[in-house]
């Protein structure tokens, strides 16, 4: 014989895989999420570019001035 607590769980657990709206914003927090990980994943490689390209530049002006 099952218990009351147990019977209850099972029917909450019934009733969210039924539920469609909570895998809806499953679905899309895991959108947002990849977005959010290509985003800081360009801004990352932006940031290495423009730090290298800074660099560069800092490398010639202190070639040419002797400093």
């Amino acid at each position: 014989m099952m218990s009351f607590s147990t019977r209850r769980a099972q029917r909450v657990l019934a009733g969210l895989a039924r539920d469609r709206k909570a895998a809806t914003a499953v679905e899309y927090g895991l959108i947002i999420a990849l977005i959010v990980i290509a985003l800081i994943g360009g801004v990352s490689s932006l940031g290495s570019q423009t730090t290298s390209t800074w660099n560069g530049l800092y490398n010639r002006i202190s070639t040419a001035t002797g400093y």
